[in-house]
């Protein structure tokens, strides 16, 4: 395998390496400004070489626009690298998607016996206990009969052909890591066991203290991926996922609320300045969480796309889970290459689908449920289902917002989506037969700031990914007609909120910050806290200038109340974990907070952002506080 080389000047080079070995020495941001790396501006100071700026023009690379060859890199991705080296040329549309595995239960963990208490005798980097089974004992009894554990430690894997085997982090050594499938009602214990190498054996980037959050389940404090409760080589971490419906405990017992059910979630490295890196190495994956409605069959139930495989723990036929992210690769090695110097966000040269750089998919021309997940880390995205023979765009229906399902479908054209967003969508293929089509993104972006706001014509995007569509079905579609669908009722929000709070996202010093703040490193400031059983209304307001910023709030949705003082359009119309800020832009939020205490984040989810260090901790308890966000 041969990597095609382009002429890069020296400065280029030097500015490269100089680069890769700040980031090899695990240094966040915030240790950068203090060693004088990062000036008052934010920007890299231009001595040792660092400056990303130093190559004053775009080398040539390949094109994510043509399925192969190496030519003149115009497509709106690298117009985008300000800059910044191109990766080597790939061929696209050359290898089948993956299907990420379905983890299995493990009748007996590896280690000791799960406690309520943390286990720190034994090795376990949990430091707070278990709060469902002391709470609420008779709805979970102790300990979990259903069981998985997961090995977070190195792999290597093919990303394209054209390309060397890439080293990355995983669960159980892959990406995507194993996807899960949870049912309501039936609680799980997964243990982590944190099996990483050695700091100096990182390859270039990444550090080996990992705290698992799983996006967004409704969880308790301990067991959510709390971004300082990471834990290090050689311990281990039990995860309690209660999955069980919000609102329990308070304003729906004995179940919660059928209408705040979840189901398309993922999971992450959420390690406090270090996600970015992190997760860019491959510690993600899907949870998918069913219900007597959700049924993942489609012959019960809300009848979605979806034909059960031999068991439970076997993956769904036509119900396809799709982890976008885009990527840069060295040009002189081929290799994955994370650049933190990307100060305004990553925005890689290459798209991946599970983990495979532009890759296709044989479909049935039938109908198909596909779950959708913008993993990051930085790039926006506007998905067109297009005609290239034609360059046509062809609608299809959106189904989910955040993995929740809306009312009813509603039948779009296009998705747009934040970073961590997901939007399950139906497509049916049936008019298609024998043709190909493609996910294209016309999302115009040139920088990790965000999108400029424009919408590139149809054929003028980024494929990311190739449908072909089978000339005969040889499965029969029970599945029913998305027109005729209906969902779960969105929950009142015209509760009068106890609290209102203000959180304003802003630029300053070369940093994110919330209300004037940075996170701090150790997560000990606790920003304000919130009633249990209580509402409030959160106004969000973008006041960093030209940036745009994907805002995650972790353990309760909320709905979206107005967006600039007009109502949310229809797609919003929903229950959220992500928010997107756009440009000066000011949202507001419904929340109630039920079911449990303890401490929470909310963030930026460009994890560049969220990094270096637009989060905060803020915290639930019995009498919360009536003080403005300090």
């Amino acid at each position: 395998m041969r990597i095609s080389r382009y002429r890069e000047k020296s400065a280029v080079t030097t500015a490269r390496k100089n680069r890769l070995e700040i980031i090899a020495a695990q240094l966040s941001r915030r240790e950068m400004v203090k060693f004088g790396l990062i000036g008052a501006s934010g920007y890299l100071v231009s001595k040792h070489g660092l400056s990303h700026w130093a190559s004053g023009g775009l080398p040539v690379g390949c094109d994510s626009r043509t399925p192969g060859g190496a030519v003149d890199f115009t497509s709106q991705a690298a117009k985008g690298r300000g800059g910044n080296m191109a990766s080597p040329p790939t061929r696209a549309f050359i290898e089948p998607l993956p299907i990420p595995a379905v983890r299995r239960p493990v009748s007996i963990l590896t280690g000791p016996a799960p406690t309520i208490a943390p286990n720190t005798a034994a090795g376990e980097g949990r430091t707070r206990a278990h709060q469902a089974f002391t709470k609420y004992p008779a709805k979970f009894p102790f300990a979990p009969a259903v069981k998985f554990e997961t090995h977070q430690r190195p792999g290597q894997m093919s990303m394209s052909p054209d390309l060397p085997l890439q080293p990355i982090w995983g669960h159980d050594g892959v990406w995507p890591a194993p996807t899960y499938h949870a049912r309501y009602g039936e609680q799980i214990l997964v243990r982590n066991f944190n099996q990483l190498p050695a700091p100096d054996q990182n390859g270039g980037f990444g550090i080996p203290e990992v705290s698992t959050h799983l996006h967004n389940l409704h969880s308790p404090s301990e067991s959510d991926g709390f971004p300082c409760d990471f834990f290090g080589r050689g311990q281990f971490y039990d995860h309690h996922y209660t999955n069980v419906l919000a609102g329990f405990a308070s304003t729906h017992p004995p179940d919660g609320d059928i209408n705040e059910a979840l189901g398309t979630l993922w999971y992450h490295d959420h390690r406090v300045d270090f996600t970015a890196q992190n997760v860019y190495k491959g510690l993600a994956g899907f949870y998918l969480l069913y219900n007597q409605l959700d049924t993942g069959n489609e012959l019960t139930g809300f009848r979605l796309p979806g034909v059960p495989g031999s068991d439970f723990y076997a993956p769904i036929q036509f119900d396809v889970p799709l982890m976008i992210a885009d990527r840069i690769f060295d040009p002189s090695t081929g290799l994955l290459f994370f650049d933190l110097f990307n100060l305004d966000g990553i925005l890689g040269d290459k798209f991946l689908v599970n983990g495979k750089i532009q890759p296709f998919f044989e479909v049935e021309p039938r109908r198909y449920r596909f779950r959708v997940l913008n993993s990051g880390p930085s790039r926006w995205y506007q998905v067109f289902l297009t005609d290239k023979g034609t360059n046509t765009q062809i609608p299809f229906w959106l189904i989910s917002n955040d993995g929740n399902l809306l009312p009813k479908p509603l039948s779009v054209n296009s998705i747009t989506m934040g970073v961590a967003e997901r939007d399950d969508i139906i497509i049916d293929f049936r008019p298609f037969a024998g043709k190909t089509l493609y996910f294209e993104n016309r999302l115009e972006q040139l920088d990790g700031r965000g999108p400029t706001g424009n919408t590139l014509a149809a054929g003028a995007g980024d494929f990311i990914m190739q449908f072909r569509v089978k000339g005969t079905v040889s499965v029969a579609d029970g599945s029913a007609d998305p027109a005729s669908q209906r969902f779960y009722t969105l929950p009142d929000k015209t509760a009068a909120p106890r609290m209102t709070r203000t959180l304003q996202f802003q630029r300053g010093n070369g940093q994110w910050q919330i209300n004037g703040r940075l996170m701090d490193a150790d997560c000990s400031t606790i920003r304000f806290r919130v009633q249990q059983n209580s509402t409030e209304q959160w106004i969000l307001q973008n006041n960093s200038g030209g940036w745009m910023h994907p805002i995650h709030i972790h353990v309760e949705e909320f709905q979206i109340l107005s967006r600039n003082g007009v109502a949310p359009g229809p797609s919003e119309v929903s229950r959220k974990d992500v928010s997107p800020l756009h440009h000066s832009e000011t949202v507001r939020l419904f929340f109630r907070f039920r079911d449990w205490e303890g401490r929470y984040p909310l963030h930026c989810h460009n994890v560049v952002h969220e990094d270096h260090a637009m989060m905060l901790r803020w915290e639930i308890d019995q009498t919360g506080d009536t003080v403005p966000v300090p």
